[in-house]
């Protein structure tokens, strides 16, 4: 017995249960763009509108069009409308163009026309497809219908995969493919894939990095913006004309916050890199976004102009690192000097600073916050006044700033004396030599075959021969090598580009710190019990490369 339609009236299936009131359902999608004429909105309507002329028992009673939404997914205003109009018997008949403009996502669209539309007893209509749920029901019940929408679904995988391949290809040739530019920058108006500095942005960049190097906090930064009336970037670009969705321009009225200043602060844009694919979709179903781990996300170095020297990022960098959180701040958000640089010799644990006033004198002292915290159960206080740090602390940079001086001159000598000493004329010598002996090599090798082909020398001698002098000629040139390796470290030396040399001589006699001294010459700064302080520089590998140079060659070359 075959099966009747479920959309037939149950008094006299030969007979439709009312007027079909039809909703045509129109979509382009971004992809399809305007590329093809059959697909444009305007061709879909007008093939629909005739199909509804063409039968009497249908007539048009909305129109519901997405224009510009994928069909992946059923979350489309328009087309929730028309199901909305369905639940309300506003429409029981949905008329389409052809499968893949209802949708293309086989499992959402199977459930669609399976479940949810013969629930709703709507008739269901693609034109092209020759598909009609009520004249003709066997198109619904056949395999024709899943199997196409499956085909229509492998269409957006694969346009999906191509989008994504192409757009990883212009971020690896380091164009810029984001809808807006960094804070800071705009697109080049010759090459929209290229940044270019926007100065009035750019100025707050600048002053942003300026201050954090000067010891303010993040959130001190981010107050002083907001007193100065700088709008954040969100609203700057609102300011600028451009359709900028960010939700937090109407939360905080463009206020800046401690996140969008860290933001700034550890963005690689600001040194000239394009740092793409922070954020990727989960599918071509799910339009959700992921965040991408960074060793997946795509750099790409010196692609513009940098707002911020290599140098203060990487001071920047250096100091986000740091535990400030237990450093009390001065008034206007400012850092403590050695706010994230003293710490506890024990524990290793941040030292907090604590202030105490009396009647006639204030004065500061750190403390291991542990202690604080715990008391004497886990670390004991590590207690120092700060004025003592600070003394301590200067006498020995002033220690390090006058060897760094003493360094320069004593390698500068060595240098000099060098160039004419005694151990270049050793390399020279020794380079000649082992030259001579490559060629004398080399002519031995030369000679051999003719010497066994004219018999005077025997094929066992041959082959024994070849191969000593074989290895003869391998040592010397490995021998060459390294002299003239020898000869070219010896030659450059090291002179005052070594780092510690440069670094530290360039401060003169200190007389005061301060937060961005500390930030180019100091490491860590920890506390022992009973006011032992131990300062770990920067730059130590290279103190040590001074250091033992100079005490291999002081005494011999410049004695």
């Amino acid at each position: 017995m075959s099966r009747t339609s479920k959309y037939l009236s149950e008094d006299n299936p030969a007979i439709p249960a009312t007027v079909w009131k039809a909703g045509l359902y129109i979509r382009l999608s971004r992809e399809d763009g305007d590329k093809l004429e059959s697909e444009s909105v305007s061709s879909q309507k007008g093939l629909l509108e005739r199909f509804v002329s063409e039968n009497s028992e249908i007539e048009l009673t909305d129109y519901y069009i997405d224009d510009g939404y994928s069909g992946t997914d059923f979350e489309r205003p328009a087309f929730q409308r028309m199901m909305a109009d369905a639940a309300s018997k506003k429409i029981n008949c949905v008329i389409v163009k052809d499968l893949s403009r209802f949708g293309r996502n086989y499992v959402e669209a199977g459930k669609y026309l399976e479940l949810i539309f013969p629930t709703f007893k709507l008739r269901f209509i693609a034109v092209n497809d020759g598909i009609d749920s009520f004249a003709q029901p066997s198109t619904m019940n056949n395999v024709i219908v899943p199997f196409k929408n499956i085909i229509n679904d492998e269409y957006c995988r694969d346009i999906s995969m191509k989008v994504r391949s192409a757009l990883d290809i212009r971020r690896k040739q380091g164009k810029f493919i984001g809808s807006f530019a960094a804070y800071g920058y705009k697109k080049d108006e010759a090459d929209h894939n290229k940044l270019v500095i926007d100065e009035e942005a750019a100025a707050t960049v600048r002053y942003i990095y300026e201050k954090f190097l000067s010891g303010y906090s993040i959130i001190g930064i981010a107050r002083l913006l907001n007193e100065r009336g700088v709008p954040n970037p969100s609203a700057y670009k609102a300011q600028k004309g451009l359709n900028c969705r960010r939700v937090s321009t109407c939360k905080n009225g463009g206020a800046w916050t401690d996140s969008t200043v860290r933001r700034i602060l550890t963005s690689e844009v600001y040194i000239g890199n394009l740092v793409q694919k922070k954020n990727e979709v989960i599918s071509y179903k799910i339009h959700l976004s992921k965040a991408v781990e960074k060793s997946n996300r795509i750099i790409v170095k010196d692609t513009h102009k940098p707002i911020i020297s290599q140098q203060d990022f990487d001071k920047v960098q250096s100091l986000l690192r740091r535990d400030t959180r237990t450093s009390p701040t001065e008034k206007g958000g400012k850092l403590s000097t050695f706010a994230g640089f003293v710490k506890c010799a024990d524990c290793g644990r941040a030292m907090q600073k604590r202030t105490v006033k009396q009647p006639n004198k204030t004065y500061e002292y750190y403390v291991c916050s542990t202690y604080r915290k715990m008391h004497s159960t886990l670390c004991t206080k590590h207690a120092i006044r700060a004025e003592v740090l600070e003394e301590v602390v200067l006498t020995t940079l002033n220690k390090y700033i006058q060897l760094a001086v003493d360094f320069d001159k004593l390698l500068e000598k060595i240098n000099r004396v060098q160039k004419g000493g005694a151990h270049s004329k050793r390399l020279t010598a020794e380079l000649s030599a082992n030259q001579k002996e490559l060629e004398k090599s080399q002519k031995i090798l030369l000679d051999l075959y003719p010497d066994y082909k004219n018999g005077l020398i025997s094929r066992q001698q041959y082959f024994a021969l070849k191969e000593r002098y074989e290895k003869t000629l391998s040592r010397t040139q490995q021998e060459i090598e390294r002299i003239k390796e020898e000869m070219r470290n010896f030659a450059s030396g090291i002179d005052g580009s070594n780092q510690f040399v440069s670094t530290f001589k360039k401060y003169g006699g200190l007389t005061t710190l301060s937060r961005d001294i500390l930030i180019e010459l100091v490491e860590n700064i920890y506390i022992h019990e009973g006011g032992a302080v131990e300062i770990h520089l920067k730059c130590k590998d290279a103190f040590l490369a001074a250091s033992e140079y100079i005490e291999q060659h002081k005494t011999t070359d410049i004695a």
